[in-house]
């Protein structure tokens, strides 16, 4: 079989990855097998036109990836792992599983083995995710173009050349969307409590959150140049910004924020 990926896990992550790769037409169903031992999610992924197996044991012969993508949870890395070493003779590993570095994934496969390590965020979901790579010395720069290629059917793909800025990246990309998620359920809520229906006022803050992210995205201006451009002098909005941006208040509470979740993600790596 002409298969040039082999994809381990086809829970929520990796079946939109999945969806995305086969709906882009990045890879076509026959390129792609998938390993997914629940029987439901096995069908689901299966109506794409992928091949698919309940296990490693289930492979058929002749299988013979180029790329091998991990999208299991983090604590069963090292009881899945294993099973795919029969591949580490020509194919590259990609690890979606938060968490867990490179050397451990080369404790399990093998240290001159290319490894990427890569740290997605919910958006992924829906196309529109944050991936960051990082790849061991092994991995030809073919390989890193094949698989970013392949990462950007669900997002932006940026990488990273020092595997410890991943507690970084996690702190700002990976929970990042949980940030904005919070600000939007305390901008329905003040918008309520000033007066508006409950939907009104929920539309509004997922509505104003969705438009200001994509201008700022799209419009190539800095978003501290956007920021100006709204804030009259003495107006509604400067008011506003006084109360947020005083005394940096919003400003450090984020980086207190980020410093919190980077130092916890060192902390769960070394444990």
């Amino acid at each position: 079989m002409s298969v040039k990926l082999l994809l381990v896990g086809c829970g929520n992550m990796g079946f939109a990855m999945l969806d995305g790769w086969v709906r882009s037409g990045k890879l076509v169903p026959g390129e792609v097998f998938a390993i997914e031992p629940n029987e439901a999610l096995r069908e689901r992924a299966a109506k794409l036109g992928v091949a698919v197996a309940a296990s490693a044991d289930d492979v058929p012969a002749g299988i013979d990836p180029t790329v091998v993508i991990f999208a299991v949870k983090p604590q069963m890395m090292r009881d899945v792992v294993p099973a795919y070493r029969r591949f580490t003779d020509k194919a590259a590993f990609v690890s979606i599983a938060a968490g867990t570095g490179v050397a451990a994934l080369e404790s399990l496969l093998g240290s001159d083995v290319p490894i990427i390590r890569c740290m997605p965020n919910t958006p992924a979901a829906i196309g529109k995710g944050m991936m960051v790579v990082y790849a061991n010395g092994s991995v030809s720069a073919e390989t890193k173009a094949f698989v970013s290629e392949l990462l950007s059917a669900s997002g932006e793909v940026a990488e990273i050349d020092d595997e410890r800025l991943m507690d970084a990246v996690t702190a700002v990309s990976g929970s990042g969307p949980a940030y904005v998620f919070h600000f939007i359920e305390c901008l329905a809520a003040a918008g309520e409590k000033a007066g508006l229906p409950a939907e009104v006022a929920k539309l509004l803050a997922m509505q104003t959150v969705y438009g200001a992210a994509s201008l700022a995205r799209e419009s190539g201006e800095e978003p501290g140049r956007l920021r100006e451009q709204v804030t009259s002098p003495n107006g509604t909005t400067a008011a506003a910004l006084g109360v947020l941006m005083g005394g940096d208040r919003l400003k450090s509470l984020v980086a207190d924020a980020v410093e919190a979740a980077r130092a916890r993600g060192e902390e769960l790596g070394k444990s």
